[in-house]
């Protein structure tokens, strides 16, 4: 599993991810700091990455577009430092990995997670 860092978290993720030997960048390293969601999406969809950020808006774009990838993690929480939530993201990372490969949307927060694969179909 590789991960690409959104802009709105700390670059210091990708040293949390590599003590943890998951690949990570940082979406600044790599692309336009000043890039639309949907090229970010795009790019890691190309390459096959997992889209990890604090924006509810990719969540939003899998939606609309009914796309089955990239598989995106977000997380909402106060700190969203890796000093503070490194340890539970790390854990739902490995314990969600399979549907990550596949396809999947996970929400984390301070107590909680809640996982829904792709596409993501509207509720009846």
């Amino acid at each position: 599993m590789k991960i690409l860092i959104d802009m709105n978290l700390s670059p210091d993720w990708v040293a949390a991810f590599a003590a943890e030997e998951i690949e990570a960048i940082h979406w600044s390293t790599v692309g336009d700091p000043r890039a639309e969601d949907n090229e970010i999406m795009e790019y890691a969809r190309k390459l096959d990455l997992v889209l990890f950020t604090h924006d509810l808006d990719f969540g939003t774009l899998l939606a609309l577009t009914q796309a089955e990838e990239p598989s995106v993690v977000q997380v909402r929480a106060q700190n969203i430092l890796p000093s503070h939530l490194a340890g539970t993201l790390i854990a739902v990372l490995r314990t969600n990995e399979e549907l990550l490969k596949q396809g999947a949307l996970i929400v984390v927060d301070e107590g909680r997670e809640r996982v829904r694969v792709l596409p993501l179909q509207r509720r009846s």
